[in-house]
C-alpha cells in the first residue's frame, strides 16, 4: 500500500460512506446496514443470530484495502494501488488502528443520536463496540502484525471474525493469535471457475486456497466457509464443493446469495442474484453430499446455514 491514497480514491470512498484512518492510510470502517437496522428499527443481522455478536455494537472494518484477488462479484474498486505487497510498506501500530477505527465509527454514528427512530440506549452502547468483523474490504490478514492486531482486540473484550480469501495460506500457519471466529470464502467448486470467479493476481491461487482450506482442521476457534453464490457462474457442482468443504472440518457452511451492490454492478447483471429459493435448494444439495444439516436461513440476506451433526 502507498502511504498516501490518492486524492480520487479518498474522495470515491468518503462518498461512498468508507472512512479511511491511519497516517498510513491502510485501515478503514464503514458503517453496516444491519447496524443501522438495529439502531432504528431493531432488526439484526444473521452473525446476532447465529453467532451472538451484537448487531449495533459492530465494528465494520479491515486493515488491508490490499488484496490478492479481483473476485467479479466483489463491491470494490480495482486499482493496483490496492493491489501492492503490505509487508514491504509503512504500516500503523495495532493499538493506533483500534483507537482510530473506533473514533471514526463514532463520528459516523453521530447522526443517529438525533434520529427520533433511533433507539437511544443502543446508540449509546454502540459508541463501544464489541465485535471487530474484519471482512469489509480488501483482506485483513494482509497486514504484518495481524497477530499483534488479534491480541489487542481481545485485551478490549471484543469478538473478533477473520474473513480471508485463503489465498495467503502462509499468513494463516504463522497466526500466534487466532480469532474468535475464523471465515474463508469459498467461491468455487474447482480451479476454472476459481480462476474466473475470483481472478487472483498470484499465479496459484487455487493451490494457495486448498492449503488455506487444508489449515482449517487445525483451528481451535469457530470455523466458517462461506459460499458467495452467483447464478451463471459458480452455482454448480455441489459434490465438488462438497469435498472441499469435508477436509476443513469447519463448525459451519453459509450459502449466501451474492448482492449486486457497489462496483459489482458494472461487472455482472442485476440477475446474477439468486433467490433465496435458489440458495436453498443448493444448500439442500451441499447437505446431502457432505452430511451437513441445515441449521437456520435468513431471507433478508439470502443466506442459509449449515452446521456438522
Amino acid at each position: 500500500m502507498p502511504d498516501k491514497i490518492p486524492k480520487k480514491f479518498l474522495n470515491m470512498y468518503y462518498k461512498q460512506g468508507y472512512r479511511i484512518v491511519g497516517k498510513h492510510q491502510h485501515s478503514a470502517v464503514k458503517i453496516c446496514r444491519w447496524t443501522k437496522e438495529s439502531l432504528r428499527h431493531d432488526r439484526v443481522c444473521f452473525k446476532q443470530k447465529w453467532y451472538g455478536i451484537e448487531s449495533h455494537r459492530c465494528l465494520q472494518c479491515t486493515v488491508s484495502l490490499s488484496c490478492l484477488n479481483r473476485c467479479v462479484y466483489c463491491w470494490r474498486t480495482f486499482h493496483p494501488i490496492f493491489e501492492k505487497e503490505m509487508s514491504k510498506k509503512a504500516i500503523d501500530e495495532p493499538s493506533e488502528i483500534i483507537d482510530e477505527l473506533i473514533k471514526a465509527q463514532r463520528l459516523l454514528l453521530t447522526g443517529f443520536k438525533g434520529n427520533e427512530k433511533a433507539d437511544k440506549k443502543k446508540w449509546g452502547e454502540a459508541q463501544n463496540p464489541t465485535n471487530a468483523a474484519l471482512s469489509l474490504i480488501g483482506d485483513s490478514i494482509l497486514y504484518p502484525r495481524f497477530s499483534e492486531l488479534l491480541e489487542e482486540f481481545h485485551k478490549r473484550k471484543f469478538s473478533t471474525f477473520l474473513v480471508t480469501k485463503g489465498t495467503s495460506p502462509e499468513k494463516l500457519k504463522i497466526l500466534e493469535v487466532e480469532p474468535t471466529n475464523l471465515y474463508i470464502s469459498l467461491c468455487a467448486p474447482d480451479e476454472e471457475t476459481y480462476m474466473k470467479i475470483d481472478n487472483p493476481i498470484v499465479k496459484d491461487g487455487w493451490k494457495r486456497m486448498n492449503e488455506s482450506l487444508e489449515l482449517m482442521k487445525s483451528f481451535g476457534c469457530r470455523k466458517i466457509l462461506r459460499l458467495t453464490l452467483v447464478k451463471g457462474l459458480n452455482m454448480k457442482n455441489p459434490e465438488k464443493y462438497a469435498k472441499l468443504i469435508l477436509k476443513t472440518n469447519c463448525d459451519f457452511v453459509e450459502t449466501k446469495g451474492f448482492m449486486w451492490v457497489g462496483e459489482s454492478q458494472k461487472r455482472l447483471p442485476m440477475n446474477s442474484m439468486p433467490y433465496h429459493e435458489e440458495i436453498m435448494e443448493f444448500a439442500k444439495k451441499l447437505s446431502e453430499f457432505t452430511g451437513y444439516e441445515i441449521k437456520d436461513e435468513f431471507k433478508p440476506s439470502r443466506v442459509v446455514l449449515l452446521t456438522k451433526k
